[in-house]
């Protein structure tokens, strides 16, 4: 019982650090400046993980074409999780391949890239970021630890000092419901009164 309660305790420590560090708290003001405009100019976000982060990736996106708080209208964005897509490149080019032929399919110059990747060193999400740049799409990573190979490569980070990726998911998690609700804030107001 005493790892469990462990577990509870890494998990407030994250959260509390995520309530007061400055440069997260700056960078999710930013990454609802970035998302709000990306809105507001009639362009889509597209989103990717592997694992738990697909999931991650998965549920971001339907707070958004879904709903999340109140009804509203809906707003484009892709997360990247199509069995069939993930299989047919798989097979045909090789697992690492997967994101980066979806990135190369649907981004447009405008639209936002997130790659989710716990450790930072998924060779697919490493190819879909390094082509959405190519394609003039605004990057965005949620990592952990050190950030692995990835960091230093988006234009916007996000990295978690965890020491297990459950913890990191949990706050990516976290950070992806607090983005929601800024761009929601921001784009639908009236949800809020």
């Amino acid at each position: 019982m005493t790892a469990l309660l462990h577990s509870f305790q890494e998990t407030a420590r994250i959260t509390a650090w995520m309530a007061s560090d400055e440069v997260i708290q700056a960078t999710t003001i930013e990454a609802v400046r970035i998302l709000c405009q990306t809105f507001t100019k009639g362009n889509k976000v597209l989103i990717c993980g592997n694992g738990g982060s697909a999931c991650d990736a998965m549920h971001f996106a339907e707070e958004f074409t879904g709903r999340y708080r109140k009804n509203r209208k809906p707003l484009p964005v892709m997360s990247f999780a199509d069995p069939s897509h993930i299989t047919c490149v798989a097979n045909d080019f090789g697992f690492s391949e997967i994101f980066s032929r979806s990135v190369e399919a649907y981004g447009k110059p405008g639209d936002v890239f997130i790659g989710i990747s716990t450790s930072g060193n998924s060779e697919n999400v490493i190819k879909a970021l390094r082509k959405a740049k190519v394609q003039g799409l605004v990057t965005l990573a949620l990592l952990g630890k050190d950030g692995g190979k990835l960091a230093g490569e988006a234009d916007l980070e996000f990295r978690i000092p965890a020491l297990t990726s459950d913890r990191i998911q949990e706050a990516h998690m976290t950070l992806l419901h607090v983005i929601v609700e800024g761009v929601e804030r921001s784009l639908f107001p009236e949800n809020y009164v």
